[in-house]
């Protein structure tokens, strides 16, 4: 039986994914993130089971949640200083409804047996990841778009998506979509 890798996800409305790949400055060293690949990482899963996997749709499912908005703002890097990483753009400080959200999916996968990531959870969307990137040409980049924003979005469902690491990159497969609660209004 094989295992699958497996990640549960915001993702972002077309016109912020068509400016956030637009925002690409064809560095050398710097490989963008396709635009249909970039989203919000609530957890992320790997070597999980068909059994675990059922287990883990079910919890998802029970999560409630309501409709919340999103800012997208601010570019930084992973890590914050010396040789970059990742170039990432956040989501804000102290969303509560994200973080409940967050809390939400780590503590499914804890009941279906699966580990959670203990590290403090930094909110954001990978950008690009870099190797042996010049400096200059980074800096240069990260100071025009330090206070770059681009508004806000509602997020109004979550999704769980497998992930295929294939030579040309991931193949992410939306498998499962959990929608907010509809409020009476």
């Amino acid at each position: 039986m094989k295992a699958k890798r497996l990640f549960v996800s915001i993702d972002l409305p077309a016109t912020i994914e068509k400016t956030l790949v637009d925002l690409d400055p064809h560095i050398r060293g710097v490989r963008w993130t396709a635009g249909d690949q970039m989203h919000l990482t609530l957890g992320f899963f790997l070597d999980v089971f068909e059994d675990v996997d059922l287990a883990l749709r079910e919890k998802l499912s029970a999560i409630e949640f309501r409709a919340f908005f999103l800012p997208i703002q601010s570019v930084g890097t992973f890590p914050p200083q010396g040789q970059v990483k990742i170039i990432w753009i956040g989501v804000g400080a102290g969303h509560p409804h994200l973080f409940q959200l967050h809390k939400r999916v780590q503590e499914a996968a804890l009941a279906v047996g699966l580990d959670a990531d203990l590290r403090p959870w930094h909110p954001h969307i990978t950008l690009a990841r870099c190797r042996d990137v010049s400096g200059g040409a980074l800096r240069k980049f990260l100071k025009l778009n330090a206070d770059l924003d681009l508004g806000m979005f509602r997020v109004e469902a979550f999704h769980l998506y497998s992930s295929e690491l294939t030579p040309a990159g991931p193949i992410h497969t939306c498998e499962m979509t959990v929608a907010a609660a509809v409020s009476a209004a």
